[in-house]
């Protein structure tokens, strides 16, 4: 069965998101783009939540006729547009590039498909990622820390009644000095 994988960048004091939405503090540079390229092309598909969603199709589908598009961000934007993707709304009414529209997170429909999936499925947003934690469903967490403190900002993880224990599974840091930090649920 497949796993529920969230991948998302941190601050050090624990925003994915700095003031007003700022995601410029973000250090992805070729080396930790081509990784990440290299973990999404194996998943088997992307679950996201509206946001996201809507973040990644402004850019991603025609990102590789960008004329300064680098090597690395050609790459994902056909992996990006080739993956199938679920969307988590209440309120988008099309979605196009491979997507299916769902109206709300069912642990059941989970994992049916996590049953039918190949490979993991990667879990994008905040949003989504609160919800699927709060039902106990994310099975690896992996953080990106970027090395920045932003001071405020929207942290990835709002407050919760939930607790999660895990386990260090993996380190790596990139030349850039985000360290990724993967672990497993417990």
């Amino acid at each position: 069965m497949s796993q529920l994988v969230l991948m998302m960048s941190v601050s050090l004091d624990g925003y994915f998101e700095g003031p007003d939405g700022d995601l410029g503090w973000q250090l992805v540079d070729d080396e930790l783009h081509e990784h990440f390229n290299r973990r999404l092309a194996a998943m088997s598909g992307f679950l996201d939540g509206r946001v996201t969603y809507q973040l990644m199709a402004d850019y991603w589908p025609t990102a590789d006729q960008d004329p300064a598009a680098t090597p690395p961000m050609i790459e994902f934007s056909r992996i990006w547009r080739d993956m199938p993707k679920t969307v988590f709304s209440r309120t988008l009414h099309h979605a196009g590039w491979n997507t299916t529209i769902a109206r709300a997170v069912e642990p059941q429909a989970i994992a049916a498909l996590k049953g039918r999936s190949a490979s993991d499925l990667a879990v994008g947003g905040a949003v989504l990622a609160a919800e699927l934690r709060r039902l106990d469903l994310i099975d690896e967490y992996s953080l990106y820390v970027h090395p920045v403190v932003l001071g405020r900002g929207r942290p990835l993880f709002p407050p919760s009644d939930t607790r999660t224990d895990l386990v260090l599974a993996e380190t790596h840091t990139f030349e850039s000095g985000v360290t990724m930090l993967r672990y497993l649920r417990h």
